[in-house]
């Protein structure tokens, strides 16, 4: 048996997004440790095992993850692989209907309950492991989970029906969960939520994302700590002291804000108006000065008019974010928005306003990347690629973010480490470096 094991290659693919991430990094060190060789996103994954963790957000990432399913299921056919397992969140979510679609899957599993196929392989869960994880991030950097679940009632979100309630993590499984990582070399943690604000309040009856921050900024080797997902209603402003004291903590907030019209905010159901969205801008630029925002917006949902669109936009012009994504509607089965609203803003309309509303922020991006020309930032280096080393600051998160590039004739740079650059170049999304 003990050869069988060692012989077997297993191939994780993750869709979707960094918490699910965290979840196929749990399950390879299981595997790592039973002796199987576990690869992620190969570039040609042919393991004995394949291993799909899906997503199941929205339409397009719907699509993406019945596509990956359907061509190792082709696979599996032909025997090409032994066995094809599916996890995540579209399986939570469309678990009856995969089974009866795609029998070439061995076995479907939920976006909790992944565990069980290493059970299924006639092999032991070892719960003394669970806060361990084989790392697919570069060794210096990893995404810390703090909950799961989401209590929000957004409209146009199948989040809260895929994963339930919040529940938030005790703060001494994360803090021991960052003290094993730091001790295996990692530096820099994003931590992570569906909803970073309500972090404490199911178990701790109050608001601890504050203390938790604190807490992780403690601990010896904790160089950066970034902050991603917050929700704007109910903010936990005492959270901004911790970013301005301490020096560990990244001044970084990712808020997703999604609409800033009255009309819109109502609809979308996001318990908060334009007015204390503006004060809630206003107020993070005034406590952390330095801070710079990343904010998620939503374009086409039903009911948004020009008008709102108009209003959109000139929001973004006066809040001026140094980091802007915007997303069209996806009218998900099962929503409050499926359910109430007629889905009636033509495709077409939905991306024709994200297109105006990204080349708005095109300009802010560019204006904020220049006016760090002739600065020294701390950056800390990722990786090599093609002429240059390629680094963040502490104001970007991995993959999202605008990167800093150095020539890779510069001596004595090393992956994984910092180094202080001083900005001589910028484009719209990148800083150039030396």
């Amino acid at each position: 048996m003990e050869n069988s094991i060692n012989k077997g290659i297993v191939d994780v693919i993750t869709l979707g997004c960094s918490k699910n991430l965290v979840d196929s990094e749990q399950l390879m060190r299981q595997f790592d440790v039973l002796g199987y060789t576990v690869r992620h996103d190969a570039e040609n994954p042919d393991g004995d095992i394949v291993i799909i963790n899906t997503c199941g957000f929205i339409g397009d990432a719907k699509e993406e993850s019945i596509n990956t399913i359907l061509q190792f299921a082709d696979l599996r056919k032909q025997q090409k692989i032994q066995k094809l397992f599916v996890m995540g969140c579209l399986s939570e979510r469309y678990l009856k209907e995969l089974r009866s679609e795609m029998p070439e899957v061995d076995k479907f599993y939920g976006k909790f309950n992944y565990n069980d196929i290493l059970t299924d392989l006639g092999q032991d869960y070892r719960a003394d492991l669970r806060l361990e994880r084989t790392l697919t991030t570069p060794n210096h950097y990893a995404y810390i989970k703090i909950s799961e679940g989401c209590n929000r009632t957004c409209s146009y979100c199948a989040i809260p029906i895929i994963t339930g309630k919040h529940r938030s993590r005790t703060m001494e499984d994360i803090e021991n969960e960052v003290k094993g990582l730091v001790s295996n070399g990692v530096k820099e943690f994003q931590l992570i939520a569906q909803d970073l604000s309500y972090y404490g309040q199911d178990r701790y009856k109050t608001s601890k994302l504050a203390e938790l921050t604190q807490r992780l900024s403690d601990i010896n080797g904790v160089e950066w700590l970034r902050l991603h997902y917050a929700y704007p209603a109910h903010f936990p402003y005492d959270l901004l002291k911790v970013v301005r004291e301490r020096d560990n903590v990244c001044n970084y907030l990712d808020i997703a804000l999604q609409h800033v019209s009255d009309n819109m905010l109502t609809k979308m159901r996001r318990n908060i108006t334009s007015a204390q969205t503006y004060e809630l801008i206003d107020r993070l630029r005034t406590e952390v000065p330095d801070i710079h925002l990343r904010t998620t917006l939503l374009l086409g949902h039903p009911g948004e008019t020009e008008d709102d669109v108009e209003e959109l936009k000139t929001f973004i012009r006066k809040a001026r974010f140094e980091r802007l994504g915007a997303f069209a509607f996806s009218n998900e089965e099962g929503t409050y928005a499926y359910k109430t609203f007629k889905d009636d803003i033509p495709e077409e309309v939905k991306h024709r306003r994200v297109d105006e509303i990204m080349s708005i922020q095109q300009g802010i991006s560019a204006e904020v990347n220049q006016a760090k020309i002739g600065k020294t930032l701390k950056v800390m280096i990722d990786r090599v690629e093609d002429e240059y080393f390629v680094g963040r600051t502490e104001y970007d998160s991995p993959e999202v973010d605008p990167e800093v590039l150095i020539p890779i004739t510069t001596q004595g740079v090393e992956k994984g480490a910092f180094y202080n650059a001083k900005i001589i170049g910028s484009t719209d999304f990148d800083l150039y470096g030396e």
